[in-house]
């Protein structure tokens, strides 16, 4: 059931395992109750590990897409691939670090309510936080640098852009998630950029057919980043961050995501019918069941008030969004690896 993923799943109060601690934090981006935070746990939270399946989900898109192909190098898509998780765990740090500096995130605004911020929570100091952001940064830039080297000019314009969107999101004077653009950047990162830069990097060339590929996992990326604004239009609405569901309120952005989940399905089989996607990764359609629970709570309003053992409130729709996201891209990723395998 998807509510069983989505609640919380408690460690003993007391002598509780620094593995139980890692489960929790990747489950619900919280430590349990009244646990010590061990040293990777903090590191996990400080970084929003929790989300970092979506982007491993898309590197493993691109890797099997690119397996086979001519010029494909595993050393290579392995460095792709962990600079892309690390580019997302510098993007959350920086992030929370801009939020905080130009007044967006503060006690009272979710980002401090569903996890620990790592600054307001007293986790880590602003200057720490700069230097854990500066220090991925500068691990993102090696890895920039070898793959530049060894695949030529194409491998700076995906990362520079990708970065560039990851900056303007919300540091000024852009500040994309204001004016309403947040949304369309994560599809952007998460789709054409992330699969397809990571596909270059472990190739060396690339077609059409791959930016094809990308549209649908980006597209399940972006109804997740809709539900969790939506979460948030009761605070959003009073700092005058105009993302999309502020922008379109709370109903009217509740059926959009829910038009961009059957979009999932629909770009599968266009991806499919291109020959841009094997067609193995029809098996993705067996998400259907889930996406239908988890529409059937976007047709309703958020509850007032927090349900029982609900781990991360106030966001509600974002969790129903995400466990879709996790279940769809797992689907996905097995009829690639069928497509890999049997070549078809």
């Amino acid at each position: 059931m998807v509510e069983q993923e989505i609640e919380e799943h408690p460690a003993p109060k007391e002598h509780s395992s620094v593995l139980a601690n890692w489960r929790s934090v990747m489950t619900t981006g919280n430590p349990p109750e009244d646990a010590e935070i061990d040293l990777v746990s903090r590191w996990l939270i400080l970084t929003r590990a929790a989300v970092q399946p979506m982007t491993i989900t898309a590197a493993a898109v691109a890797g099997l897409i690119a397996v086979g192909a001519e010029g494909f190098n595993l050393l290579y898509l392995l460095l792709s691939a962990l600079g892309v998780v690390l580019a997302h765990a510098a993007n959350n740090l920086m992030n929370d670090l801009f939020d905080m500096d130009v007044g967006a995130d503060t006690r009272n605004y979710p980002r401090a309510l569903y996890a620990p911020h790592p600054v307001i929570s007293g986790m880590i100091t602003r200057r720490g936080l700069l230097i854990a952001a500066a220090v991925v940064n500068t691990m993102c830039l090696a890895i920039l640098i070898v793959l530049w080297r060894a695949r030529g000019w194409p491998i700076l314009v995906f990362a520079l852009s990708g970065f560039f969107i990851s900056y303007a999101y919300q540091a000024p004077p852009l500040r994309l998630k204001r004016i309403g653009l947040g949304e369309p950047s994560v599809f952007v990162v998460w789709g054409p950029l992330m699969v397809g830069g990571t596909y270059y990097a472990a190739v060396g060339s690339i077609d059409w057919r791959v930016f094809v590929a990308s549209v649908p996992y980006g597209i399940m990326c972006t109804s997740v980043l809709m539900a969790k604004h939506i979460d948030k239009i009761p605070w959003d609405s009073d700092e005058k961050i105009r993302t999309i569901p502020v922008l379109l309120g709370e109903a009217r952005a509740r059926k959009a995501t829910i038009w961009i989940i059957w979009l999932f399905f629909l770009s599968v089989v266009v991806a499919v019918a291109t020959r841009s996607l094997s067609v193995f990764t029809l098996i993705s359609l067996l998400a259907i069941p889930t996406a239908l629970r988890v529409i059937k709570v976007l047709k309703k309003p958020r509850p007032e008030e927090k349900p029982k053992r609900w781990p991360i409130w106030p966001l509600w729709f974002a969790a129903w969004a995400f466990v879709l996201t996790r279940r769809a891209g797992l689907l996905l990723i097995i009829g690639l690896v069928a497509g890999a395998i049997f070549k078809f």
